[in-house]
């Protein structure tokens, strides 16, 4: 008999950014997260644990509303029903809420870790992988000035080696930016930009052919999420373009995909609504001859552990170091140990299913 969803939990977490690695963008600055955990048990008495990263500023979801969807919608849908397919819940998940794919993924990937643990296998096995047992990770780099000097030598002390730059404020302080960036680095050394949509087009090819000429490796959303076709004309200016913002479901990719607007696709796991989602969108990149980057919305432990399991299961996964950065990012952990990560790598556990302890403090806070 299979097991069914028996009960769902919450608990709110609440963290400060590390103040040398705040991320300053083209949407503003991230200072401060609001997450919401999720726990799911199984009439097995298994439990599975999510975790609900979302800014409302990026996403228009936060822990509140997550909270309320999933306590009030989300939850009265699925108790009752079998945990597997996982599938079939996420399904189940968009008949009774629109939109929402940040608190649906946290939901999700409680689902997914639960489905793991009653097969005993890692969650990345249970998505069909793993294909890799560690990940390469870069670091976000923004600020002017010293203050990138200083976001600089905090990532290096975190052992980071592969990095990105926000741009996207306006040309010529961009450009200056990635240049400080480069001389902070030394020339060989893995440096993208990040644009977060903030260009027109004009600057953006100024902008591309000034980076270029810097040694940019990639051009993260250079236009706003709905310009595609002027993606698609980016491409070949030099670096490669990668989509984000424009991708998050299954019909924005089709369309980023009929555009010929990128070169690589940047997936979340909050975006696409899940770690089954995740994968899949994945596999339809890749049969367009897409590979993918998982980017970030800045997970925490669980989050990242989820961003780990599903960067090992996807077949084709692009040479940019993805943004699985985790407790990084904050001032703590919600984990009783952290990801094996050195700053360069992330590594996989063979544990079932995330493969991670969430703090006993925090497992008293859940309700």
């Amino acid at each position: 008999m299979r097991p069914t969803i028996r009960a769902v939990h919450t608990a709110h977490v609440s963290l400060d950014a590390h103040p040398d690695l705040m991320v300053r963008g083209a949407k503003g600055a991230h200072e401060r997260s609001e997450f919401l955990l999720v726990r799911v048990v199984t009439s097995d008495g298994v439990e599975g644990y999510g975790e609900v990263s979302a800014t409302p500023l990026w996403s228009g979801e936060d822990g509140a509303s997550a909270d309320h969807f999933i306590r009030s919608v989300l939850a009265p849908a699925l108790i009752g029903t079998a945990l597997t397919p996982v599938g079939a819940a996420d399904e189940l998940m968009d008949k009774v809420l629109h939109g929402n794919p940040f608190t649906k993924a946290g939901l999700s990937i409680a689902l997914w870790d639960a489905y793991a643990r009653t097969l005993d296998v890692p969650l990345a096995v249970a998505l069909g992988g793993p294909y890799r047992d560690e990940i390469p990770i870069k670091l976000s780099l923004s600020g002017d000035g010293p203050d990138l000097e200083r976001a600089y030598h905090a990532a290096r002390a975190a052992g980071f080696g592969a990095f990105k730059v926000k741009v996207g404020l306006g040309v010529p302080t961009d450009v200056a930016r990635f240049d400080q960036a480069r001389a902070l680095v030394g020339d060989g050394v893995f440096l993208g930009s990040d644009a977060n949509g903030g260009w027109s087009r004009a600057e953006a090819v100024r902008a591309i052919q000034a980076l270029d000429r810097l040694g940019v490796a990639f051009v993260e959303q250079p236009l706003q999420r709905d310009d595609l076709a002027g993606l698609a004309d980016l491409r070949g200016l030099g670096p490669p373009i990668v989509a984000d913002e424009s991708v998050f479901g299954t019909a924005d990719l089709v369309r980023v995909i009929e555009a010929g607007a990128a070169d690589v696709i940047s997936l979340y796991v909050g975006k696409s609504a899940g770690p089954g989602r995740a994968v899949g969108m994945a596999a339809l990149a890749a049969s367009f001859g897409l590979a993918v980057v998982i980017g970030s919305n800045g997970e925490l432990g669980l989050g990242a552990a989820a961003q780990l399991h599903v960067a090992a299961a996807i077949p084709r996964l692009a040479a940019i170091p993805s943004d699985i950065i985790g407790a990084h990012y904050y001032t703590e952990d919600v984990l009783a140990k952290p990801l094996d990560s050195d700053g360069r790598r992330v590594r996989l556990s063979s544990e079932p299913g995330l493969g991670v302890t969430v703090r006993d403090d925090l497992l008293r806070e859940f309700r």
